[in-house]
C-alpha cells in the first residue's frame, strides 16, 4: 500500500489534447492507449510537450524491463529501455523522445519486484523466469502492433512534426523497428543497433563454434550444443509445442531474418553494431544483400573492439566496463539521422 500511495502522490494528473496522462517526475509525459492485446503505456520524455517537433522512437531490446525502478533508498530513477546508457537530452534538442512500455509490465516497479538482473518477474514463482502474460505477449507482431498504435496516437498531436518520423531498435529490438519501418509507411529514417539481422537462433550455433576455435569446448561438445539447437527450433517451429510453451514464442518470431523487411524500406537507414559481438558477427554481409539488390540506402558504423553494448572488450575477451562508447554509439547516429539527406558509407 506504501508504495501504491507513493506514486499516487507523485503523478500529477492532467488533459494534454483530450488525452488523461500523467507526469512522472516532472520529466517525462505517461500515455495510456487501450488495445486489443493489452494496455499499452508509453513515455514522451518531455513533462509539457508543446514545441512541435518530430518524433524520434527508441524501441527496448528485450526482457520486462520496466521505464521506471523505484529504489527504496534513491526513490524513481528513469531507465527508458537503456536510454540513460547515454544522453539522451541531445536527441530532446531536436526531437519529441518517444519509448513504449514492455508489454505485461508496470511503468514503475519497486526494487523488491525486481530480479538481480532489474527485470519484472511478476508473479512468476521463479525470480529469473518472465511471467507467463508476459511470455505469452513476447513475440515480434506484438510489439510492432503497440509501435504502430502510438505512432498513430501521437501523429494526431499538435506539437507533433509529422514531416519526419526516427525510429532507433537496439539488440532484439532491432527486429522490431526494422518490420515496423517495413509496415508503418510514415517512418524516414531508421537506425539498428547490435541486432542480428539473419535471426536469433543462429548465434547460439556460432557460438559453439566459436568456442571450439577458442580451445574452450571440444568439437564433440560443440556438435552436441548445435544439434540441441535445432531440436530446440524444432520445437519453437511445432504448433503443439507452442502450445504448451508460450516461451518458444519469442525464439520462433524473433529467429526469422529481418533482411527482407529492410530491403522493403527505400529510405535511410543505419545499421551500426561493435565488431567484438557475436550477436552481430554476420551483419558484414547485409551490404551484400543490398548491392544484390541495387540499394544504396544503407550506412554501415563499425565500433572496432567493442562488444555487444559498446563496452571496449580486454585481452582476455572481457568487457571493460570503465571504457563505455553509447553516447558516441548514439551521437553518431543523431549526427546521421539530422543530416538533410544520406548516402551509403561503411566504414
Amino acid at each position: 500500500m506504501k508504495f501504491i500511495l507513493f506514486i499516487c502522490l507523485l503523478f500529477t494528473p492532467q488533459t494534454i489534447i483530450g488525452q488523461n496522462t500523467s507526469v512522472i517526475k516532472n520529466e517525462s509525459t505517461l500515455f495510456e492507449l487501450e488495445h486489443p492485446n493489452g494496455k499499452i503505456d508509453f513515455l514522451v520524455i518531455d513533462p509539457a510537450p508543446k514545441s512541435k517537433k518530430p518524433l524520434f522512437l527508441f524501441c527496448q531490446g528485450s526482457l520486462p524491463l520496466p521505464l521506471y525502478f523505484n529504489y527504496k533508498k534513491e526513490g524513481l530513477s528513469l531507465f527508458g529501455g537503456g536510454l540513460t546508457n547515454f544522453n539522451y537530452h541531445d536527441i530532446i534538442k531536436s526531437y519529441h523522445l518517444v519509448v513504449i512500455s514492455m508489454p505485461e509490465t508496470p511503468v514503475i516497479v519497486d526494487e523488491s519486484q525486481l530480479n538481480n538482473s532489474y527485470w519484472y518477474y511478476g508473479d512468476s514463482k521463479d525470480k529469473n523466469i518472465p511471467s507467463i502474460a508476459y511470455q505469452k505477449a513476447d513475440y515480434l507482431d506484438n510489439y510492432v502492433d503497440r509501435a504502430i498504435a502510438v505512432l498513430d496516437c501521437l501523429s494526431g498531436k499538435a506539437w507533433v512534426d509529422n514531416s519526419q518520423l526516427v525510429v532507433f531498435g537496439h539488440s532484439q529490438s532491432g527486429h522490431v523497428a526494422a518490420k515496423l519501418a517495413y509496415r508503418y509507411k510514415k517512418i524516414s529514417k531508421l537506425g539498428l543497433s547490435g541486432t542480428n539481422i539473419f535471426g536469433r537462433i543462429d548465434q547460439d550455433i556460432r557460438q559453439a563454434k566459436r568456442d571450439v576455435q577458442k580451445g574452450k569446448i571440444s568439437w564433440q561438445e560443440a556438435s552436441q550444443k548445435i544439434e540441441q539447437a535445432y531440436a530446440f527450433y524444432q520445437n519453437a517451429n511445432n504448433p503443439e509445442k507452442l502450445k504448451n510453451n508460450p516461451n518458444l514464442r519469442s525464439w520462433k518470431s524473433f529467429s526469422q531474418p529481418a533482411i527482407d523487411h529492410l530491403l522493403g524500406f527505400n529510405k535511410p537507414i543505419y545499421l551500426v553494431f561493435g565488431t567484438e559481438d557475436i550477436v552481430s558477427e554476420l551483419n558484414d554481409l547485409v551490404p551484400l544483400y543490398f548491392i544484390r539488390n541495387q540499394k544504396d540506402n544503407l550506412t554501415i558504423k563499425r565500433y572496432y573492439n567493442q562488444e555487444h553494448n559498446y563496452f571496449e572488450v580486454q585481452h582476455d575477451g572481457r568487457p571493460d566496463y570503465n571504457k563505455p562508447h553509447w553516447n558516441e554509439v548514439m551521437n553518431g547516429f543523431l549526427a546521421w539521422a539530422l543530416e538533410p539527406n544520406q548516402t551509403a558509407n561503411n566504414n
